[in-house]
Parts: C-alpha cells; structure tokens; sequence
C-alpha cells in the first residue's frame, strides 16, 4: 500500500472541533465491523478487524470529505469459533445493542446517512437486525456489507482452493496486501478440511455448526497459494465497486 499521505476523516484521529467542522460537508458515517476469532495458525486473529479498519480507511480516502469513519468495532459474533483459544464473541443482543449505540450518537450530531461495513459472515443475521432496530427509532437511512458482496465472481476467477472464505488464500492474500505485520508467513498453510465441510459449505440451507467441525486447524482452502499480488487485486476491484455504491446510496 502506497505511504503516500491523503485526506481523510478518521474520527478516532480527530479532535471534537475538528468533526464538528468535518461535519459541515461529511454525507455518511462509515462503521468499519469485524471481529477477534482464530483465524487458523497463519494469521492474527484481529485479522477481520484489521481489514475491516483498512478498508474503511481506503474509502474514507476516495470518498473525502463525503464521508466520515468511526472506530472499528473489534469484536463480533463469533460462537462458532469458540472451540479455538483466543476467539472472543459477543452474543448477538450485546452486538445489537452497541451498534444501535454508536448509530444513536451519530444521528445525535446530525447524520442521516450510516453505513455499515462488515468484515465478519457471523455479523450478518444481527447486524440486519440491529439495521430494523436502529431506522424504527431514529430517522436515518443505513446500509450494511461486506466488500466482497460486490465481487463474488470476480473471487471466484482468482482463487485457485477448492474451498475458502477463512483463513485460505484469499484472506491471507488481503491481509498481505492490507496488513502484512499481521501474516506469519514461516507458518502458512493448507486448512486441514474435514468430510462435513462439504456439506456445510455447499448446502443451500443454514446447518449451526462449529467451524471445528470443518477444519481441523481453523483455516479453509490453501493459504500456500496467497499473494500480496492477489490482495491488491481483489482489494482494488472490491473498492472501486463499493465507491460507487455508497455515492448512489448517499443520494438515495
């Protein structure tokens, strides 16, 4: 990632006259959400929180002075992960809850325009819950997804793994691109897929489950194959894409 400094509007970087000035011109805030779960032996597991951050910071470069970014929200819903040390969750009630928070205080300073953007699968089922929540008590229009809801296609043609979505070539290929300090290169590899998660992961119909069930070693598909290279690519496909959402929903 280039060091090259632009401008953004990061609130946990900024002084209160600073957003109240920002707060002149800012259309939407953006909510960067992940999580803290294991993410196999290859990565930190702040790895959903620190791509969520990243992006969000990378829009609030494109999108300036349109927008404004809060503080990540580092913790998620994470249950299925919790047969793995470290994983930390929150029950979806105290996930709600705080997102309903953080948007209170927004609407509270004048914005209209909130948009949740979430690095995290298991956030999904609250997070629409926490949107239903939110917009029946303040007025306020918001929008939640991840970055690759825009580009499933264009995943699927890069990634050579039979399956992914954890911990496997195209995460690590993100986080390389992203936040590289977070990958521990001398341990990457292949997830140690068991029999059910081909089940699981091809059924058309939700199965509760452990993601220990899946993998033994908590990662999918086969971190080997990642790239730095890979990352920007997807990143950058992902960005231009979700910049042109969020222009059409601040109109909406």
């Amino acid at each position: 990632m280039s060091n090259m400094s632009k401008q953004s509007y990061l609130m946990e970087e900024m002084s209160w006259p600073e957003v109240e000035t920002a707060l002149e011109e800012v259309e939407a805030a953006i909510i960067p959400v992940g999580s803290h779960e294991q993410h196999g032996p290859h990565l930190a597991e702040s790895c959903d929180s620190d791509r969520a951050e990243k992006f969000a910071r990378l829009l609030a470069e494109r999108l300036y002075p349109r927008v404004l970014v809060t503080p990540t929200v580092n913790f998620g819903v994470s249950y299925h992960h919790m047969k793995f040390p470290g994983t930390i969750t929150l029950s979806p009630e105290t996930f709600i809850s705080l997102l309903f928070d953080i948007a209170r205080s927004l609407h509270q300073h004048g914005l209209e325009r909130i948009i949740i953007f979430n690095a995290h699968g298991g956030n999904d089922a609250p997070i629409d819950v926490a949107i239903e929540k939110i917009r029946q008590a303040f007025p306020v229009r918001l929008t939640a997804f991840k970055h690759s809801d825009f580009i499933e296609d264009f995943i699927d043609s890069k990634v050579e793994s039979e399956t992914y979505g954890h911990a496997c070539e195209y995460e690590v290929s993100e986080m390389l691109y992203l936040a590289p300090e977070k990958v521990k290169k001398d341990k990457l590899t292949p997830g140690e897929v068991l029999d059910f998660a081909g089940e699981y992961l091809k059924s058309p119909a939700r199965i509760g489950a452990d993601f220990a069930e899946l993998t033994a070693n908590g990662a999918l598909g086969d971190a080997t194959l990642a790239s730095r290279e890979l990352g920007e690519e997807i990143i950058t496909e992902a960005l231009d894409e979700v910049v042109k959402y969020i222009e059409k929903f601040i109109n909406i």
